[in-house]
C-alpha cells in the first residue's frame, strides 16, 4: 500500500498542488488524469521518492517498490537492453557501474582496491550477480526473445522499447 499524507509541491510562490492525501491498496490499477502543466508527473515522481515534497510524506509498504514508466523512450539508446532493464535498480546500477570503472583501470590504486571491496560487498548485498539473469526472465516474460537481450536499445523498433521500459519498471 502506498499512502501519501498532505503532500504539498511549491515552486516558487504558488504551490503546484498542496495538501494531498490519498492511499493506493495493493491488487488495484489507478489512473491519475489531469491537465498539462497540472502536476502529474511530478507528482508520480514523489511517489516514487525521485523527489522529495515542499511537505507532507509518502509511505510505502514493506516489501513494496514504486516504479514509473518513462516518457521518453529512446532514452537508452546508448545502451543494451540488459543493461537498460538493470537501470530500473538505479542504486544497483550506480555501484555495478563504479565497480566497473575501477575494474576497467589499466592500474589500481590502494584506494582504489579498498574501494572496489566495498563496491563488491555492497553489489552481494543487493543481490547484484543475480540482477542480469533477473532481468533476462523479466525480458523474456515482456516477450522479448533472447537473442535481443544484449543488442543494443537502438535497434529495437518503438513498440518493442516500451516493453524494455516496462520490464525496467
Amino acid at each position: 500500500m502506498i499512502t501519501t499524507s498532505n503532500i504539498t509541491m511549491q515552486f516558487g510562490a504558488e504551490p503546484l498542488f498542496e495538501n494531498i492525501s490519498a492511499k493506493f491498496g495493493n491488487g488495484h490499477r489507478y489512473g491519475l488524469i489531469g491537465a498539462n502543466g497540472c502536476g502529474k508527473s511530478t507528482f508520480m515522481k514523489i511517489l516514487s521518492g525521485d523527489l522529495a515534497p515542499s511537505s507532507g510524506n509518502v509511505s510505502v509498504s514493506t516489501g513494496n517498490k514504486v516504479s514509473t514508466l518513462g516518457q521518453d523512450q529512446f532514452a537508452f539508446e546508448a545502451f543494451n537492453v540488459i543493461d537498460t532493464v538493470i537501470m530500473g535498480d538505479m542504486p544497483l546500477w550506480k555501484v555495478k557501474q563504479e565497480r566497473d570503472a575501477i575494474y576497467a583501470q589499466a592500474e589500481m590504486s590502494e584506494a582504489d582496491g579498498m574501494r572496489a571491496g566495498e563496491l563488491e560487498s555492497e553489489f552481494a548485498e543487493m543481490d547484484g550477480y543475480t540482477a542480469e539473469s533477473r532481468a533476462g526472465e523479466i525480458l523474456l516474460e515482456a516477450g522479448i526473445e533472447e537473442s535481443f537481450h544484449y543488442g543494443s536499445m537502438q535497434q529495437v523498433a518503438p513498440g518493442w522499447k516500451l516493453r524494455v521500459l516496462l520490464a525496467q519498471a
